[in-house]
């Protein structure tokens, strides 16, 4: 048995290793045609859900069983079906031309095997979105079921629709680039950076974490995995600095999701979003960056004055790296970013930058001695076989997200709903708004950030627009809902992982996140009403609008904190948040009341008592060299 566990490893790094070649492979020569560059991505992401994740967890950690092969062999038949038939998938014409019951067979095993892959790999929330779509198809539209098998799995609108395609060519190799820069050091680089920068401020990790979780989540893309990778460090420090465990791992899980929404990587959703609008991942990039500097400024904003409230201090300068020797040791670690960057901006592909990016990786680790020792052939297996790994979850969520996106189109679903949206509204925009916002949160929930946002698109975004809202206003607010449903209890998926490294109450911790991240819900109704802060309009327009955000969102940090230049009292604090409400709609007459009553806060609270309420006074300080030691003994301890 163990030398059949051996056997069953090595083939799934070779699978995984595989599958990261054949993509790099077609980034630098070009895809194949639709139907071959999809399946085969499907076909590599099912067989190692089958052959890594057990069916149930009383099977985690053991070889695939029978089941598991069956699975992996019908999921391979499936992906097969369209290579081995290439010029009849490509040359039929749907609706027209015959349907026979071996394309039914293959069809019927694509979708089960794909719902329980994916069912393996984020869990039973999307494949039972899928079920339920699939379900008021057959019963209660009177569908065709010989059609649906058609549109579905022998057309490029469903299954094998946008979201595979994006998928396929854009998400698999940024997600490759994410864990070979972690392999390679640029995660270490962003830690002592941060660290450098904001260590010895006040509250100093927590705020370390919210500047490493931006670095690194622009690169990873996925909420929980930057949790892991960088709350595994940030967290223990928080606490033992003397946080308490439910902000620690709050400030984590807000910071980590943000990530998503910071460019130039940001998440898988925004490759999404820029097929469905027709524009460059430069543009959506461009949408994303004021708000998601609000999003990261509010953040830091409620660390800071949360940690001057409880009168908690920074790390010992002497504990804490240079800014300069890490730049001048670590510093070349930018160059791929600096490339993938450079290469969009002159007009190439987003796939063949981040091929740029990922081939830019080993030689500027090899530039320096200082870094030099991390490349080996291990490490370089490693890095691929990660990469296909942690796209496994976003390809199939993708293929059913596609599939829900399927019926939605051939039942015309999408119009129906637009309509009870307006009518439920009352073709007010404010109230259309809050109906989308409470649904994306709903439909978010323990679902990953891009079937969520997909879906949202074909539900949402039609009515939003049917209602004045721009295009990309319209997709940017999906999307950040979408993404704040990671932080939104009770099913907020990035909480929990922070929730295990912190062990802090989850929902305790849920709530905290909520506060602290409560200007990122806000933020997409700034954008809706002022679509200058999106960087569409003049500069005149753009600059006002981005003043009068970071007004509102400091205001609104300081009111909920209950901080300003000393601990607030509930006047004051009132009036902020009042203030930060004001400056949502940009405009002179709203700006200036809300200015008028933030300085109206400000007076109240310079005549407020000076003492800061400090209940974690006592708590322990420890040296940074003390926790490293705390935090390497507790590893070799695992």
């Amino acid at each position: 048995m163990q030398a059949l566990d051996v056997w069953l490893r090595r083939l799934t790094v070779a699978v995984a290793v595989s599958m990261s070649l054949f993509h790099l492979y077609v980034a630098w020569f070009g895809p194949p045609n639709a139907f071959t560059l999809r399946a085969t991505h499907f076909g590599f992401a099912m067989a190692l859900a089958y052959l890594a994740l057990p069916m149930t967890a009383a099977r985690r950690g053991k070889a695939p069983g029978i089941i598991d092969i069956a699975f992996m062999c019908a999921a391979l038949a499936a992906a097969s079906y369209p290579l081995i038939n290439q010029t009849y998938f490509n040359t039929r014409m749907a609706y027209v031309g015959p349907v026979s019951v071996m394309d039914q067979v293959f069809a019927v095993m694509m979708m089960v095997t794909i719902l329980e892959a994916t069912r393996r790999a984020i869990g039973f929330i999307l494949p039972l979105t899928a079920l339920i779509f699939l379900s008021y198809q057959v019963f209660f539209t009177q569908a065709d079921l010989v059609r649906l098998l058609e549109y579905q799995y022998m057309t490029t609108d469903a299954l094998f629709g946008v979201p595979a395609q994006v998928s396929a060519t854009y998400v698999v190799l940024f997600v490759i680039f994410g864990a070979m820069a972690e392999r390679f050091g640029i995660g270490k680089l962003f830690m002592d950076f941060a660290l450098a920068l904001t260590g010895h401020a006040a509250g100093g990790p927590a705020k370390v974490a919210v500047v490493t979780s931006g670095l690194f989540g622009s690169v990873s893309g996925s909420a929980v995995a930057n949790v892991m990778t960088t709350g595994t460090f940030s967290i223990p420090l928080m606490k033992r600095i003397g946080y308490r465990p439910q902000f620690a791992g709050a400030v984590e899980a807000v910071a980590s999701t943000g990530g998503q929404i910071m460019p130039p990587i940001m998440g898988a959703a925004a490759f999404v979003m820029a097929e469905f609008m027709g524009v460059s991942y430069l543009t959506v990039a461009g949408y994303a960056l004021l708000p998601a500097l609000l999003y990261f400024l509010a953040v830091f904003l409620a660390v800071h004055f949360e940690a001057r409230k409880r009168g908690m201090k920074g790390l010992p300068r002497a504990d804490l790296p240079r800014v300069g020797k890490v730049l001048k040791d670590e510093g070349h670690l930018f160059l791929p970013l600096v490339v993938i960057i450079g290469m969009l901006m002159s007009g190439y592909s987003a796939p063949f930058s981040a091929l740029c990016g990922i081939l830019s990786i080993l030689p500027v680790v090899l530039m320096r001695k200082t870094t030099r020792h991390e490349v080996t052939l291990p490490k370089v297996v490693e890095a691929l076989e990660s990469g296909a790994v942690n796209s496994v979850a976003v390809a199939l969520a993708c293929a059913t997200a596609g599939i829900v996106i399927g019926v939605i189109a051939q039942t015309g679903l999408g119009l129906t709903f637009t309509g009870l949206v307006k009518a439920a509204a009352g073709q007010q925009l404010i109230f259309a708004l809050i109906l989308t916002m409470i649904a994306g949160i709903v439909l978010g929930m323990g679902m990953p950030t891009t079937p969520a946002y997909i879906v949202q698109v074909a539900l949402l975004v039609p009515a939003l627009v049917n209602m004045g809202v721009s295009i990309p206003a319209a997709h940017m607010f999906v999307f950040y809902y979408a993404i704040l449903s990671a932080i939104t209890p009770p099913v907020a998926i990035a909480v929990y992982a922070a929730c295990g490294i912190a062990q802090s109450p989850v929902m305790a911790t849920s709530w905290m996140a909520v506060r602290l991240g409560l200007t990122g819900y806000i933020i997409p109704f700034m954008f809706v009403f002022g679509p200058s802060l999106l960087m569409i309009g003049t500069w005149t327009e753009i600059v006002l609008t981005a003043f009068s955000a970071t007004m509102g969102v400091t205001f609104l940090a300081a009111g909920l904190a209950g901080f300003l230049l000393r601990p607030t009292g509930w006047i004051a604090r009132g009036l902020l948040v009042a203030a930060a409400l004001t400056l949502i709609n940009p405009g002179l007459m709203t700006d200036a009341i809300g200015l008028a009553l933030a300085l109206l806060a400000l007076l109240i609270n310079t005549r407020e008592r000076s003492d800061a309420w400090d209940e974690d006074a006592d708590a322990p300080r420890v040296s940074l060299s003390e926790t490293l030691k705390a935090e390497a003994a507790q590893r070799a301890k695992r």
